[in-house]
C-alpha cells in the first residue's frame, strides 16, 4: 500500500499548518473558534472523497459514513475517531513541518531554533525509523501529529475504502471532534446519532501499539483562604495563604505518587496550577491511578495533608472539591474482548508486532467506552506529545492507514463478536 504514504503525507502537512489551539480556561464549545478552520475543511474533503452525508454540527463535531460492501447482515458499525485540537501547552500557530527524508539515525536540530534538537539518545523509538521520512516542526511550535496525524489517516483509509469497492467491509462510521487536549471531546458527542457499536481512537504513539487500558482520573482544587491587611501593620493579624499553599505543595510525596518518580501502572498525585493572592490561594491537582477505588485514597490523603497544613497556621481554613474527569476504559473493554482481538489482528495482517501497554493518560475512547461506546486507541505514529520536538513518520501514518483498512476487513469476516 505505499502509494498511500504520499497521500497521507500530503494531508498532514496540510492539516498541521492550520492553528486549532484549544483553551482549558475556555467557556465556549469548541473552546476556540479557530478548531472550525479545520473542521469545515474537513466536511469538503469527505464529501469529495464520497462520503455524501459528511456534516459538521454546532459543537464541532464532523461525522461521515463509509458505506458497507459486504452484503453479511451481521458486520456491526464501526467506528474511526481521532480531534482536530491541539495542546495548550505549546505554541500551535504558525507550525512550519520539516520532512528529513531518509532518516540515518542523526541528531535533528530544528532550524528556528538551534536549542530544539531531537537526539536519538533521548528518543528510542527513533532507532526504528532509520531510512524512513521523519517530519518535525521547524523549532518554535508544537507539530499538531496529536491528533492530526490521526486525522489524516482516517481520511486516507476513507478514500482508500471508496475507491476499492472490492474490498468487503461492513458500514464505518467516522468522527473528527474538538476539545480532547482540554477534556472536553466528548461533551457533546451523540453516541446514538454515531451509531456505531465499537470504535477506534487514532491517538496512539509507537506503530503496531493497541491500548485498552487508561488512567482512571479525577482533579482537585484545594483553597487556602488567608487574611490580607496592610503589610505595615500585619503582625499578629495576616495570615499569608500563598504561603499556606507552599507548604501544602512541600509536604506532598516526592518520592513516590508524583510523576516524577512513577511509571508503568503506578498513580500520581500532579500539582498543576496555582491560583495565588495573600487572601486566598487554590491549588489544581490531577490525581492519576489505574485502579478506579485508589483515586478516593489519594483523595483521603491530600485532604489529610491539607488539614495538618493549615492547622499550623492560625486564623486559615481551607475548601476542597473533586471533579471526576474519566475512567479507566479496561473496566468497559474486557466485556468486549473481541474489539481489542480484532485490532491485534489487523496490527498482525499489516505485517507488524502487536504492542501493548497501559496509557499513562486518556483519550476520548476513556469517556466514550463509559457512554456506551467500547473504544480502544490504536497507533497514529504519534511522539513526543505537547513538544517542540513532536514528531511523526510517514511510513508510521502509512502503517496505521494499512491497519485501518485491514481491521475492516476482520470485521467483516468474523462478524459480531
Amino acid at each position: 500500500m505505499s502509494e498511500i504514504r504520499d497521500q497521507v503525507l500530503e494531508r498532514f502537512l496540510r492539516y498541521v499548518q492550520i492553528d486549532t489551539q484549544s483553551r482549558e480556561d475556555s467557556d465556549t464549545y469548541p473552546s476556540t473558534p479557530k478548531q472550525f478552520d479545520l473542521l469545515r475543511p474537513l466536511v469538503e474533503e469527505l464529501r469529495a472523497i464520497g462520503l455524501a452525508d459528511a456534516t459538521l454540527d454546532e459543537w464541532g463535531y464532523v461525522m461521515a459514513t463509509i458505506p458497507a460492501t459486504s452484503a453479511r447482515s451481521d458486520v456491526p458499525v464501526i467506528g474511526l475517531i481521532a480531534h482536530v485540537d491541539t495542546s495548550p501547552e505549546m505554541p500551535g500557530a504558525g507550525v512550519r513541518p520539516i520532512v528529513h527524508r531518509g532518516y540515518r539515525g542523526q541528531d535533528l536540530v530544528l532550524p528556528d531554533d538551534p536549542t530544539a534538537v531531537l537526539r536519538l539518545a533521548d528518543n528510542p523509538a527513533l532507532a526504528e525509523q532509520v531510512g524512513n521520512d521523519i517530519v518535525t516542526a521547524s523549532g518554535t511550535t508544537l507539530l499538531g501529529a496529536d491528533n492530526k496525524a490521526g486525522v489524516a489517516e482516517i481520511v486516507t483509509a476513507a478514500q482508500y475504502l471508496v475507491e476499492h469497492p472490492e474490498i468487503p467491509h461492513g458500514t464505518l462510521r467516522v468522527a473528527f471532534t474538538p476539545d480532547e487536549e482540554v477534556g472536553r471531546g466528548t461533551e457533546h458527542f451523540d453516541v446514538a446519532r454515531f451509531g456505531a457499536k465499537y470504535a477506534y481512537t487514532l491517538d496512539g504513539e509507537t506503530r503496531g501499539e493497541v491500548e485498552m487500558e487508561s488512567f482512571s482520573a479525577d482533579s482537585m482544587l484545594i483553597t487556602f483562604q488567608g487574611f490580607n491587611t496592610h503589610p505595615g501593620y500585619g503582625k499578629g493579624r495576616l495570615v499569608n495563604s500563598i504561603k499556606i499553599a507552599a507548604d501544602f505543595i512541600r509536604r506532598l510525596p516526592r518520592d513516590t505518587l508524583s510523576p516524577e518518580t512513577t511509571g508503568g501502572h503506578e498513580g500520581y498525585v500532579h500539582p498543576y496550577v496555582v491560583d495565588a493572592s495573600v487572601e486566598r490561594t487554590s491549588v489544581k491537582l490531577l490525581i492519576r491511578d489505574f485502579r478506579t477505588a485508589a483515586l478516593k485514597e489519594m483523595e483521603e490523603m491530600l485532604e489529610r495533608i491539607a488539614r495538618a497544613t493549615v492547622a499550623d497556621w492560625p486564623g486559615a481554613s481551607l475548601a476542597t472539591r473533586v471533579e471526576e474527569s474519566y475512567r479507566n476504559m479496561r473496566e468497559v473493554l474486557d466485556q468486549h474482548p473481541g474489539v481489542v482481538e480484532n485490532a491485534r489482528e489487523a496490527i498482525r495482517r499489516a505485517g507488524l508486532e502487536v504492542r501493548e501497554r497501559p496509557i499513562r493518560g486518556g483519550t476520548d475512547g476513556s469517556r466514550l467506552s463509559f457512554m456506551g461506546l467500547p473504544t480502544p486507541n490504536l497507533f497514529a505514529g504519534e511522539h513526543n506529545f505537547h513538544s517542540r520536538l513532536e514528531w511523526v513518520s510517514a511510513q508510521d501514518m502509512e502503517k496505521a492507514v494499512e491497519v485501518i483498512v485491514h481491521l475492516a476487513r476482520v470485521w467483516e469476516e468474523r462478524g459480531a463478536p
